[in-house]
């Protein structure tokens, strides 16, 4: 078995989705925008450390781009990949009324120990959307 294979597996033996899995293997999102419209990194009660940059249309308030790096774990990476995901082409206002509960049912769940991991991806999304307004 590859490495991948090997990873894969421990995940989903841990509780992950296959989504939470692809997200977390392929790294979606992860990265940083140059010159972003609205930016913030924030470190949760756990540890994990989560930054996100976003470029938002300025006209329509509608967010192009988003891209995010972190510190942490599978839970840290698949939920900030999945926000990043869950809020492009969306106004401010539409990504502002996403809760945890959303990412969750996005990635079609995660191990019940790693639900503070989306708490930190929204609320890191929540206060790069106050640092722009």
């Amino acid at each position: 078995m590859s490495g991948k294979e090997d990873i894969k597996n421990l995940l989903k033996i841990s509780g992950y989705s296959n989504i939470a899995i692809e997200y977390f293997l392929e790294k979606v999102n992860v990265g940083k925008i140059d010159n972003p419209d609205a930016y913030f990194v924030h470190t949760g009660p756990c540890g994990d450390t989560m930054e996100i940059s976003l470029a938002i249309e300025p006209d329509s308030k509608v967010i192009k781009e988003a891209k995010f790096q972190a510190i942490g774990c599978a839970g840290a990476f698949s939920s900030g990949s999945a926000i990043t995901e869950m809020i492009k082409g969306k106004t401010i206002e539409q990504a502002e009324k996403i809760e945890e509960e959303d990412v969750i049912d996005w990635l079609g769940g995660i191990p019940g120990q790693k639900i503070h991991c989306t708490c930190l991806a929204k609320k890191t999304l929540k206060f790069a959307l106050n640092e722009y307004k």
